[in-house]
């Protein structure tokens, strides 16, 4: 299970939201030197995610995402980038500027044709963005616009779009537990593993040592699939883990 270190971007700082809760947003400062205190404790994938963008549409940090880019490239570590890419063109961009996955949430739930396009364009280098929240009846909902909005389809419908489509993976975030501390969403994660064939990095809740050992333990039921990542930001920033610890949760069998 591989680790992606978090680094959330609004106001030109480095935040982190509770439960997407634009209202309740702590301040971690300047964005690439988080990235490089990441890259420097051993980190080999850094998670960006520009929130601004993710509701406006428009990209807002250029030029921290080109300095964090260019830094993870001097020594071997891979970016991967999401918030408001709601166009092709954007993908080829960010592609072009070294990002190594780009992961589209809005787009692809208002415009699927789109998002399976650029997959196809380029295997691998594209991820499904899936942040959700739990209906009344525990049906699981995928939210667009920075999680301010219901998409009106259920996560397994959502997954069946991406059927046959090269998607790099699936990012599935329990918008809920965002930020909490207070452990995984494992059924939802379990659910996912048996609605698809595509890699699953889950986000959200990840707290301590033991919650990244109950993720690479995680298998589907119907597949015995293990997660492929595990996207980790409060946890990190807080202190109450370091990057070297956490790899080494990700592999409690190694």
């Amino acid at each position: 299970m591989e680790l992606f270190a978090a680094i959330d971007l609004r106001h030109g700082a480095a935040v982190r939201l509770s439960q997407g809760d634009y209202e309740r947003e702590q301040d971690y400062g300047d964005p690439v030197a988080l990235a490089d205190r990441f890259i420097d404790d051993g980190a080999r994938w850094l998670h960006v995610v520009d929130l601004d963008a993710a509701r406006s549409g428009a990209p807002t940090h250029q030029e921290v995402v080109e300095s964090i880019v260019a830094r993870a490239a001097r020594t071997g570590v891979s970016v991967e980038l999401g918030g408001g890419i709601r166009r092709a063109e954007q993908v080829e961009l960010l592609l072009a500027l070294g990002v190594r996955r780009v992961v589209l949430g809005t787009a692809l739930l208002e415009d699927p044709g789109m998002a399976r396009g650029v997959a196809e364009e380029h295997p691998g280098a594209v991820a499904a963005g899936l942040d959700y929240r739990a209906r009344d009846d525990g049906t699981l909902e995928p939210a667009t616009r920075g999680w301010t909005r219901g998409s009106g389809r259920t996560l397994e419908e959502t997954l069946a779009l991406l059927a046959g489509a090269p998607f790099g993976a699936v990012v599935v975030t329990s918008i809920e537990r965002d930020g909490m501390l207070s452990g995984p969403d494992l059924a939802g994660l379990r659910a996912t593993l048996d609605m698809t064939e595509l890699p699953v990095v889950a986000s959200g809740g990840v707290g301590s040592r033991s919650d990244l050992a109950l993720l690479a333990q995680l298998r589907s039921s119907r597949h015995f699939r293990a997660l492929a990542g595990v996207v980790v930001g409060r946890a990190l920033v807080d202190g109450r883990l370091d990057v070297k610890e956490a790899l080494a949760a990700c592999r409690p069998f190694a």
